[in-house]
């Protein structure tokens, strides 16, 4: 089968490494595109894809490919699909369309007639048809339109896969595990030092990290959408699932979190707990303007940090009510530069990865970053910056300024 396996722009070759170590596959098996991964694989391999990645958004199965100029193109694309031989009548669907560059005027008639082709076909050939259901549907259906081509998919995932099943306890704008993992992939963090994120707020980064260190495979509390289709074989998924459990292991390193809102420390240990590693990973309250290393040896900071309004809830112990007034740019220069310097007095050693939509984070934080990661959180551009901390100075290892 063809396969796409969609991400978060930015993330295309992290997630080509991690199929590429799941699956084997490499070469013209497996292509990066843009937002994502093409890859030639077998059902069972997209079931293991659907359990193990932790970049992939989705598993989606090409059923169709083909040019078009119209919807009555689209419908004539769609018909031809074999739908029976993924799902039954009686079962409700829903179709879900992306576009780029589209020429069509409507994209909702162009659903329309992709979900019509989708029913007729049944009709003819079954006598009767499936039921749309565009709230909790059985089959998700998905359509992309090009400029003048459009590609067909089965989604063989159903909810989307950074919904692990463990985060019901969340806070303000949480970061999807998807790009949590994204952030660890491009530390290259590898469960051989500590992990420590002081922005912790629900946990999602600092119990990612937990799950990668204990070999825990991130769909193992969910439940996916090929369960519900045809091709679905209960006892190979049984027997792949305990092929994961087997493979766990205690985290060989200390994985720590803190938040200066003691709430958002219940919440994280409380999807600790659901995730499986609440043994694994410590979670503290405090001030990240104040908290000290939480183990001697150096390690990786992975941090999300606040903006904006969030700032204050970060903690910026003693600040008068003039101070909250200042201009939005001016809190943020002040909060990151004092976090840069309590960094560089107790984090010596340490390599600290921010993600950020903030270009200018390194001058506000003083530092000169050793590397970028461009990244996109949802629709923002972001950056994760790399500093490696040297006491009592701006500059980094290897003497640059």
């Amino acid at each position: 089968m063809t396969l796409f396996l969609p991400c978060a722009a930015g993330v295309e070759g992290f997630l080509a490494d991690e199929v590429h170590r799941l699956t084997g596959l490499a070469g013209d098996d497996l292509l990066v595109g843009r937002a994502g991964v093409l890859l030639r694989a077998g059902w069972d391999q997209a079931l293991r894809l659907n359990l193990h990645s932790r970049l992939a958004q989705r598993v989606l199965v090409q059923v169709a490919h083909g040019p078009y100029r119209n919807e009555a193109d689209l419908y004539e694309l769609a018909h031809g699909v074999a739908w029976e031989t993924w799902f039954q009548a009686r079962q409700r669907f829903k179709v879900e369309l992306t576009a780029q560059h589209s020429p069509l005027k409507s994209l909702n008639f162009a659903t329309l007639k992709v979900k019509d082709a989708v029913v007729d076909r049944f009709r003819e050939r079954a006598g009767t048809r499936p039921d749309v259901d565009t709230q909790r549907p059985d089959v998700r259906l998905h359509a992309h339109l090009g400029p003048a081509e459009a590609t067909l998919y089965v989604d063989t995932s159903g909810e989307p896969l950074f919904k692990r099943g463990w985060r019901e306890d969340k806070g303000e704008a949480p970061l999807k595990e998807t790009l949590a993992a994204a952030m660890l992939a491009a530390s290259g963090w590898d469960a051989e030092v500590p992990l420590y994120d002081p922005f912790c707020g629900s946990g999602t980064i600092a119990i990612e990290a937990a799950q990668l260190a204990c070999r825990i495979a991130p769909g193992s509390r969910r439940r996916f959408g090929f369960e519900r289709l045809l091709p679905f074989e209960a006892s190979a998924w049984t027997q792949l699932k305990a092929e994961a459990e087997q493979m766990q292991r205690p985290s060989p390193v200390p994985i720590h979190g803190s938040d200066v809102a003691f709430r958002m420390v219940d919440f994280a240990n409380r999807n600790a707990e659901r995730a499986g590693v609440a043994g694994m990973v410590q979670f503290r309250g405090g001030d990240a303007l104040q908290r000290l290393p939480p183990v001697q040896e150096p390690g990786v900071m992975l941090v999300n940090p606040p903006y904006g309004e969030r700032i204050e809830s970060a903690g910026f112990a003693g600040r008068s009510q003039a101070g909250r007034e200042r201009a939005q740019t001016d809190e943020a220069g002040d909060f990151f530069a004092a976090l840069a310097a309590h960094w560089k007095k107790n984090y010596a050693g340490w390599t600290a990865y921010v993600l950020t939509p903030d270009l200018k984070l390194p001058t506000r934080m003083r530092l000169k970053e050793s590397r970028r990661v461009p990244m996109w959180n949802g629709p923002i551009e972001c950056r994760l910056f790399r500093f490696d901390m040297v006491a009592g100075s701006a500059r980094v290892r290897g003497g640059h300024a």
